[in-house]
């Protein structure tokens, strides 16, 4: 074979970004195909190694040794022990042997044709297999992306080499993705397809917050500064909470940056969502105080078997306590992991974080805060997974 050949093996691999020796094995069983197809016989199996040295090729029977005729399965590949000896004498059952065929260059129209399709096929599935290794390293991180087209509800982000999912539960609301636009996504999921991996990302994840602080803070990309809990309605609030076990280290003000820094550059990202960043407390009590931020708390009592805190403001506290719609409460509650339950005692008013109809709020103050724990992300309704499943196949056709 010529050293042309070996040549355009090299561009080959170039051109698809695939190791040079992926693409040599695969001319190798296109090769073996070719072979079975004009000098062979259906079943045979069949070897081809290629020298990427000179470009020489050999090709090779091969035969599974087997101790009984009885334990003969395929005629054509199987052999009997006392067969294989006479071809190998080291053989040994349940190894495999082969015997060197003579090779032929002049492969007819239907071999060339059948060698061209294994090289397609193969080259395809190791496209996917590099691409599905390469995403699936990339769970749990961002990346960039441009939006590429939209359907119905669900937006195809391309990733460069491949294409992401942004799925309606993904998505931050009131969020405007035209076509072209460059943003930054979470990778949620990577799945594996027949059609290449199935990446499925998101903005809407409390995750992205925590990645995109990980960019940029350097304190929290090295583990000086841990981000405790984080709670999240995409859109419009999220509250994280945040701590150190290094002396010297100001674990709010890191987050936050010199002159707000570091937050507006997350913010940069999310648009007209607000970010409290509060210090987490190993007490409770403190904890929830700080979650409630901005607020300023009167009284707060602790019901542990119920975890449940009764928390009473000042009257002129209680909208900005409760939050527009019940925001404020609920965000701590879910940061917390305690029902938290706010009166005032001179409005005689009451409000908890399972009351989604609070009164609304006067405009949220912008703040810098004080206190966590491990919080998850609420998990989606079944309605939600239920969409997110037809987009998905709306997608696909």
């Amino acid at each position: 074979m010529s050293i042309n050949f070996m040549a355009a093996i090299k561009q080959l691999a170039l051109e698809k970004g695939l190791p040079e020796d992926v693409v040599l094995s695969t001319v190798e069983s296109a090769l073996a195909a070719a072979y079975r197809k004009d000098y062979g016989r259906p079943g045979q199996h069949i070897q081809a190694t290629l020298d990427p040295e000179n470009g020489q090729v050999k090709v090779w029977r091969v035969y599974n040794v087997v101790e009984k005729e009885e334990e003969i399965e395929n005629p054509t590949v199987d052999v009997v022990l006392k067969e294989a000896k006479k071809i190998d004498k080291k053989a040994k059952v349940g190894e495999e042997i082969r015997t060197e065929l003579e090779y032929k260059e002049d492969f007819g129209r239907i071999a060339a044709q059948t060698a061209k399709q294994v090289i397609i096929q193969r080259i395809r599935e190791a496209e996917r297999d590099i691409l599905y290794t390469e995403f699936k390293s990339k769970e749990g991180q961002i990346v960039n992306g441009i939006v590429q087209q939209v359907e119905g509800r669900v937006v195809i982000v391309s990733l460069g080499k491949t294409t992401g999912v942004l799925l309606p539960s993904g998505q931050i609301e009131n969020e405007s993705y035209g076509i072209g636009r460059r943003l930054r996504v979470y990778v949620q999921e990577v799945e594996e397809n027949t059609r290449g991996p199935r990446i499925i990302v998101s903005r809407s994840s409390a995750e992205f917050i925590r990645a995109l602080f990980a960019l940029e803070v350097p304190e929290i990309a090295s583990g000086a500064v841990e981000i405790k809990g984080i709670a999240r309605e995409a859109g419009a609030r999220t509250k994280i909470s945040v701590w150190s076990e290094e002396d010297g280290i100001d674990p709010v003000g890191s987050a936050v940056g010199q002159h707000g820094s570091r937050v507006q550059a997350v913010l940069s990202e999310i648009g007209e969502e607000k970010i409290d960043i509060i210090l987490f407390d190993h007490d409770t009590e403190n904890y929830i105080l700080n979650a409630m931020s901005p607020a300023k708390i009167n009284k707060i009592t602790l019901d542990k078997k119920e975890k449940r805190a009764k928390i009473e403001v000042p009257e002129d506290q209680l909208s900005l306590a409760i939050g527009r719609r019940g925001q404020n409460v609920r965000l701590a509650s879910l940061l917390t992991g305690w029902e938290i339950d706010v009166t005032s005692k001179g409005a005689g008013k009451k409000s908890s974080a399972e009351n989604t109809s609070a009164p609304k709020s006067e405009e949220d103050t912008k703040s810098a805060q004080e206190n966590t724990d491990d919080v998850k992300e609420e998990p989606s309704t079944k309605k939600e997974e239920h969409t997110d499943k037809k987009e998905i196949n709306k997608s696909k056709e």
